[in-house]
């Protein structure tokens, strides 16, 4: 895992124009949301991850999907289940050299819920890849009728979260303890509140606040987007089986053009600019239902690590002791049983 980094739409000498120290190291903390992957033209491995978050005192993380190392060969339904065996032996691998930090301490993986039942078969793969780490389970349903936003890497077909089959599915998640990452747009919040109605003992993690768009038809829309946004999630936070993930706006479908800047923003900028965001989350789910994200390396073609925490500890510190210890780790230690 020595090598260098070469992702996507990155460039490290933009990144390096803001350098700033990490802000409270001491602050115990759970990055609950990251890919690793090692791809031609990308890669972001264990020594990349733990070079940005150890400084901030992440101590574990979760490594969510990203189609990373499937299987070449054999059942179609099971070749997600390489990414699993992928990422628990770097995990491994980590714990052996007791670096401060157990990389993947929990393991969010891909299955086809549009299987019905037979994702049970999928969801035993991944538990006997990882019958330590495994925690839940992501089958992302971004999807937008508009050419100019890109569907999810899942390629989900329309309305997903409402066709029967997937439902089936679905309902599996619950005999097996496992959670739903969900990711989706604002435009689908409603669906996904209609899932978690009918669900309401199965765990539900909400990825990236949300999806709020800023692209497309929305660009140029922010107040309009917010609005509706803010009003979905509200209903979302009367459901008590959803928590969130705060994070994902650094990512360029959120339209705030920070990768478009002669120079990337400052921690400050950007706790000033997606602030409101983050306050609506806490203020109606609660801190104890809300847990900050990296999104990295996606994220990266914003910000750096640091200045995307910094940026979370600066927003945060008028909450309370407990809340913030809530926001950084409790939440998610308690929801994904680390």
């Amino acid at each position: 895992m020595t090598k260098t980094t070469k992702q996507t739409n990155i460039r490290p000498d933009w990144l390096a124009q803001v350098n700033e120290e990490a802000l409270e190291p001491e602050l115990e903390a759970v990055d609950p949301h990251h890919h690793l992957w090692d791809h031609a033209t990308s890669t972001y491995l264990a020594d990349d991850f733990l070079r940005d978050a150890i400084p901030h005192g992440v101590g574990k993380s979760v490594f969510v999907e990203c189609g990373s190392m499937y299987r070449s060969t054999g059942p179609e339904a099971l070749r997600p289940v390489g990414e699993t065996e992928f990422v628990e032996a770097i995990a491994q691998k980590v714990e052996r050299g007791s670096v401060g930090c157990a990389v993947n301490a929990g393991i969010v993986g891909h299955a086809d819920l549009m299987l019905g039942d037979a994702v049970e078969a999928v969801f035993e793969a991944h538990l006997a890849a990882s019958p330590k780490r495994f925690r839940g389970v992501r089958h992302s349903a971004a999807w937008h009728a508009s050419d100019s936003i890109r569907q999810s890497h899942s390629r989900p077909p329309a309305h997903m979260l409402t066709l029967k089959r997937f439902r089936e599915g679905f309902a599996r998640l619950g005999k097996y303890g496992l959670s739903f990452d969900a990711w989706l747009f604002h435009s689908q919040l409603g669906e996904l509140l209609a899932l978690a109605r009918d669900f309401p003992e199965i765990t539900i993690v909400l990825d990236h606040m949300g999806g709020p768009l800023g692209i497309g038809p929305y660009a140029g829309k922010r107040d309009e987007v917010f609005s509706d946004w803010a009003k979905s999630m509200e209903a979302l936070a009367r459901l008590e089986n959803v928590t969130v993930k705060l994070g994902g706006l650094q990512m360029a479908i959120s339209g705030f053009g920070w990768h478009h800047r002669n120079r990337p923003p400052t921690s400050a900028e950007l706790a000033e600019t997606v602030g409101p965001y983050y306050r609506h989350c806490i203020d109606h789910f609660g801190a104890h239902r809300c847990m900050f994200e990296s999104n990295f390396p996606v994220d990266k073609v914003s910000c750096s690590y640091t200045v995307l925490w910094n940026a979370f500890k600066l927003l945060s510190q008028d909450y309370s002791e407990s809340d913030r210890k809530a926001l950084f780790s409790g939440t998610a230690q308690r929801v994904y049983r680390l």
